[in-house]
């Protein structure tokens, strides 16, 4: 029961949320204690999320934006406040969520701990030089500056380079067979071919027979001469002469990679490209001057190298003992020791961002949070246990305890039991999802949930009753993977059972996705690979859930069919809102615009026009059982699915739905943008596009840790999906931290048994049972007690 909020929140000690309504919130009123560890949890789309960042954070967020400059506050206002009656008690907020953006090449390890910051400070007051050079500024140790940055790779410290073999992969063929097949498609192609004619070449002759100095020039050449091109007549239609600019294939391929905001043609430049270590740098990213420093007699691109726990030992070594380098020695100490603590060691400063994880770059922010010093805020974390291995999780949990006893609240939403046990107040949101959730069902301590019976959170969290081992299947066949060699693996052999269950496990860092990595199509046994892995659908609001499973081209379909849409001559073309006609036009039928928001991060705002619908008002005219299609999208898949459910012409729909519903994402609407889906979500909606599928013959499923972000009640759904596959006579490999998914496995393939240079072996293999009993596999004793309930 709800309490009225007190006059003077600030000597309360609660945040105190009332009329909750964002998303599918149902008015809720819930009251949280401050300077605590509160979980917040509940299945998938519950609602959990919209309480704590759609609510919490979101008011906080805006309640600093109202106290910028009112410039600022104007364009801020375009985003809107959260549905939400009143808050009282709520501090200042920082939200740690798991990252959906596609950070840079140039970002590293090192930019987002600020490691890179301390280390370049550290070579530039306490490094040696050679004699007689000039002291340098810390930016001359930065590749991302002028000051730093290689001269000949522009600090990225590789180069790309194409060649003959490579623009001209089949030299039998003549220009006009399409020889060069780093050219562009369509008239752009015929249009190069064209000047290359005018300006004398040879079209017709194969490739080989062309004499090497045109073929260099054809391929390399900087020129651009501008040439009249009378181009051959079409029957059909007068083609008159006009000036056509010549590019070589090498200089468009380069263009086309640098500049190109299409990722296919990106993709397809770069088959045309061969990377190599810049040959002025070695690969270093930095100037000749900066790498002459040293520190302990290495570079700082040699000590950027090194994983974080051999950086520590570097710079424990005795150096000269001047008091510069021991006061930026211990800042660096201290600041690779939180993210060591979160068991990260393995990492390297100079590991590029793009390469991480969701979870391992959300615990490197935590660990910079940890030494920022702030006290009395509020911390929002989404998730921070995911892709963590149950002996990292109590790492975990003490650097949660430290964020809370430095004077902070720390709310956090999580799946994982462990951390809900750990925690001092539990917010269970629920019963179920979607429509169906949206409702608190305990806040509180967490032994009180106990006795909330809707709670399906309860029955995960107290149940007592020893686990049934699942029958282990006998293989069918071997397939043999390796002897692999990449990144912490040297000459790994692995070998995964055909017709069964298999779980890849080990701390972060141990060499999991690697050896996964290597299994390829070409395998003897694979027969079909499918790899469904936790990359974003899409990267703006226009790909949404309906868009990528098809499902959107069999409802415009049925729309387009309607009495209505056929007296107003609408096609299949009116209904989407990725072509003029019916779309709105503000937003070109994103449904959201775009807001800058000049010294912050931009972000989306409901289009003003439309206000979210996607189309225009003639569009929106035309009904389907009483539905417009703006209305249709914003169905759940669970309400879709009981609204098409006994339209004859809604077959494709059905099955589409039925998927969807079967891998636990009843909760998501149809036209839900891209941009607003998790890792999870956006894997089990490619996991529901293969099962859509018609399957022959032999599919061998790859699965990134698929249970990252679900509710162990959900864990349930898709398992059964996943074992389902199994039983119609595929091969399934999970790597996986899950110790339930795990126990649950035929065949376990441990791997270990550190992170990085401590890691990179095959530590245990066997049936689950088998490897709880390894005494050198760190994952055994966690899976020994899930096997024992």
């Amino acid at each position: 029961m709800s309490h009225p909020i007190p006059s003077d929140p600030r000597s309360d000690g609660f945040v105190r949320v009332r009329g909750a309504r964002e998303h599918n919130l149902k008015g809720v009123d819930v009251d949280v204690p401050r300077d605590v560890l509160a979980v917040f949890t509940g299945v998938s789309g519950s609602g959990k999320s919209s309480l704590a960042f759609g609510t919490i954070y979101a008011e906080a967020q805006r309640r600093y934006f109202e106290s910028v400059a009112p410039y600022a506050r104007r364009l801020i206002h375009q985003i809107g406040a959260p549905a939400v009656g009143a808050i009282s008690g709520l501090p200042p907020a920082v939200s740690l969520q798991q990252s959906r953006s596609a950070p840079t090449s140039r970002s590293s390890v090192g930019t987002v701990t600020t490691l890179s910051n301390s280390l370049r400070m550290l070579f530039s007051r306490a490094g040696s030089y050679p004699p007689g050079a000039p002291r340098l500024d810390s930016d001359a140790f930065s590749p991302n500056t002028a000051a730093g940055a290689c001269p000949a790779c522009h600090g990225l410290g590789r180069v790309h380079r194409t060649t003959e073999a490579l623009l001209v992969p089949d030299p039998s063929l003549s220009i006009r067979e399409g020889a060069i097949a780093a050219w562009p498609g369509a008239w752009q192609g015929k249009n190069l071919r064209d000047i290359l004619d005018a300006l004398g070449h040879d079209v017709d002759r194969p490739w080989r027979e062309l004499a090497r100095a045109d073929r260099e020039w054809i391929l390399f050449t900087d020129e651009q001469p501008v040439v009249t091109v009378h181009p051959v007549r079409d029957a059909e239609r007068i083609q008159r002469p006009y000036q056509g600019t010549y590019m070589s294939a090498n200089r468009y391929v380069l263009k086309t990679f640098a500049d190109s905001k299409s990722r296919t043609l990106r993709a397809k430049a770069e088959t045309f490209l061969e990377s190599s270590a810049c040959p002025e740098c070695g690969g270093a990213r930095l100037r000749a001057e900066s790498l002459a420093v040293t520190f302990a007699g290495r570079t700082i691109a040699d000590l950027a190298r090194l994983p974080l726990t051999e950086l520590a030992e570097v710079l424990r070594a005795p150096v000269e003992p001047t008091e510069t380098a021991r006061v930026l020695t211990d800042d660096l100490l201290g600041r690779i020791a939180t993210v060591t603590e979160l068991g990260l060691g393995y990492l390297s400063p100079d590991r590029a961002t793009p390469t991480l994880s969701a979870g391992e770059l959300q615990r490197l922010r935590l660990a910079t949070q940890l030494r920022s010093g702030l006290f009395g805020v509020v911390y929002v974390l989404d998730e921070p246990s995911a892709g963590l291995h149950p002996a990292d999780t109590e790492s975990l949990l003490t650097v949660l305890d430290r964020l809370k006893g430095a004077g902070n609240s720390v709310f956090v939403v999580e799946h994982h039991l462990d951390v809900m046990r750990h925690a001092d107040w539990l917010v269970d949101v629920g019963p179920l999802a979607g429509e169906h959730g949206g409702q608190v069902l305990h806040s509180g301590p967490v032994e009180e949930l106990r006795a909330v019976g809707d709670s399906a959170t309860a029955r995960f969290l107290f149940d007592d009753t020893p686990r049934a081992e699942r029958p282990v299947r006998p293989p069918r066949g071997w397939l043999k993977v390796g002897p692999v060699t990449r990144h912490n693996l040297r000459q790994v052999t692995a070998e995964l059972p055909l017709g069964a269950f298999t779980a890849v496990t080990g701390v972060s860092g141990s060499g999991k996705s690697t050896l996964i990595g290597e299994v390829t199509g070409e395998l003897a046994g694979v027969g079909r690979l499918v790899v469904v892995d936790q990359k974003p659908i899409g990267r703006t609001p226009r790909s949404n859930l309906a868009t990528y499973t098809g499902l959107f081209d069999v409802v415009r379909k049925v729309f387009a069919g309607t009495d209505e849409a056929r007296s107003r001559r609408y096609g299949v073309g009116r209904f989407s809102f990725n072509v003029a006609g019916g779309r709105c036009e503000t937003c070109q039928g994103e449904g959201f615009v775009s807001v800058e928001l000049l010294f912050l991060p931009s972000t989306y705002a409901p289009c003003p026009d439309c206000a979210g619908a996607r189309y225009n008002p003639p569009t929106l005219e035309v009904t389907y059982r009483g539905r417009n299609i703006a209305e249709v999208l914003d169905l759940t898949v669970e309400s879709a699915a009981a609204f098409f459910a006994e339209d004859e012409a809604a077959g494709a729909v059905r099955r589409s739905l039925r998927t969807l519903l079967d891998v636990g994402l009843g909760y998501l609407r149809l036209g839900q943008p891209a941009t607003e889906l998790s890792g999870g979500e956006a894997q089990r909606i490619k996991l529901a596009g293969e099962l859509q599928r018609v399957r022959r013959g032999h599919t061998l499923y790859l699965l990134d840790e698929p249970t990252t972000g679900l509710h162990p009640a959900d864990v349930e759904v898709l398992l059964r999906q996943l074992h389902g596959l199994v039983d119609a006579g595929h091969s399934v490999v999970v790597v996986e931290h899950d110790m339930a998914v795990v126990a649950g496995a035929d065949w376990v393939v441990d791997m270990g048994p550190g992170g990085g240079e401590e890691g990179g072996r095959v530590v245990a293999a066997g049936p689950p049972r088998e490897v709880a009993g390894d005494a050198a596999s760190r994952t055994a004793p966690y899976l020994r007690r899930a096997l024992d309930g």
